[in-house]
């Protein structure tokens, strides 16, 4: 059997690694010889995939922002289009990821009608006010989507789209770290001292809006507290100068952490994490540590969206998204300062009660995201659709 997937960006790599990783364990079960070919990054690659073209350098979200990775995205899906007429998969998966996702899923309907596409973790339609449009678009080209949010499957259901709800793969994969203590003591870090996490960036574009005023706002937070120390996970290596430099010019007390199998690590050992909104959230919640989240576009991407597009959204942070209700704070836009991520910060350091009741909200949202078989259940329902799936699964 041969499954291509395509998916894009940091966390979409992340993603599809647990995806594959399963797949394949899940292929050997069955008796299945199995290869996947697919669009992604190294975390694929390492799984298992045979990748055809990197898509963790050129994600972005924005008009502008967009503009330089154009061109290297249209040649990606063109060698990927061109790569699936000459070998046609015998199932495709698309993972978020929504723009040249569902350019290929429109190619593949056209050119390979009799390959079914299945959407795991699709593009947040049920969040956008005006989605409509690309709504339409993926009932057009998906066979069926494996939800991992509850109104996520809902939405499409209601769309009369196949759906199941499969749970979250996240959960397996952060049951395996430790909690506070045991992660400083595995990074060698003092037991009692201040530790915040910054994560700022998977994109180049958030490095440019977000990363000044995290910084700026740390480095008020240092002023305030003296034995602290900052956490800085570089989520591709291009990152690690600009990073450095800017680490350097505030006068942070920071340890830039460049294993990316240590991320984890470093939010679990944190009181606090200060962060951009993507699926980042969901590790940080589910190693139960409170979390500041911001996000901002170019100034014309969000007039744009506001003023043409009439864009809304209830929330943005996929940990407020999952229980459809505000449990973490996120400042979006002009609300995203370096004063208002050092009062949300400070907040959430010393009101035990602000931090008690994360932690209770946090609990109710592990309890929804299902019991950490998530990917094992995808995987099973990819390699035998459309027969269906059994009731149990081994590991």
């Amino acid at each position: 059997m041969h499954i291509f997937i395509s998916t894009g960006e940091v966390s979409g790599d992340l993603q599809g690694s647990l995806l594959v990783e399963s797949l394949f364990r899940q292929a050997k079960r069955l008796g299945i010889d199995l290869t996947i070919s697919a669009l992604g990054g190294d975390r694929m690659a390492n799984a298992g995939a045979t990748i055809l073209g990197d898509t963790t350098r050129i994600g972005s979200i924005g008009l502008v922002e967009a503009l330089p990775y154009l061109i290297p995205t249209l040649l990606l899906q063109r060698r990927a289009k061109q790569y699936l007429k000459k070998n046609p998969p015998d199932c495709i998966v698309l993972i978020d990821y929504v723009g040249p996702n569902l350019s290929i899923g429109a190619f593949a309907k056209c050119h390979l009608p009799h390959v079914p596409i299945i959407y795991y973790i699709a593009p947040q339609a049920w969040v956008w006010s005006f989605a409509e449009r690309n709504t339409t678009a993926i009932v057009k080209v998906t066979d069926r989507i494996l939800a991992i949010f509850p109104e996520e499957a809902r939405y499409f259901e209601s769309h009369g789209i196949d759906v199941k709800y499969v749970g979250h793969p996240l959960v397996a994969r952060m049951d395996k770290f430790p909690e506070k203590l045991e992660a400083r003591r595995q990074l060698g870090l003092n037991l009692d001292q201040t530790i915040v996490t910054l994560l700022p960036a998977s994109r180049h574009q958030e490095l440019k809006y977000l990363l000044p005023a995290i910084a700026q706002a740390a480095k008020n937070i240092q002023q305030q507290i003296k034995d602290i120390k900052f956490l800085i996970p570089v989520a591709l290596p291009q990152y690690r100068a600009t990073l450095e430099k800017t680490v350097n010019e505030a006068g942070l007390n920071a340890i830039l952490i460049d294993d990316k199998d240590l991320v984890p690590l470093t939010i679990a050992a944190a009181d606090l994490a200060i962060t951009k909104s993507g699926t980042v959230n969901l590790e940080i919640a589910l190693l139960k540590v409170p979390q500041v989240v911001i996000y901002r576009v170019h100034p014309f991407t969000y007039w744009v969206a506001i003023k043409i597009f009439k864009f809304s959204i209830p929330f943005m942070c996929p940990v407020n998204l999952m229980l459809m209700r505000s449990i973490v704070p996120e400042l979006l836009q002009h609300e995203a300062t370096a004063e208002r991520i050092t009062k949300e910060s400070f907040s959430l350091l010393q009101d035990e009660v602000r931090r008690e009741q994360i932690m209770q909200d946090y609990q109710d949202v592990r309890d929804v995201m299902g019991d950490g078989d998530a990917c094992d259940l995808a995987a099973v329902d990819i390699l035998q659709y459309p027969a269906p799936v059994p009731a149990t699964l081994s590991s």
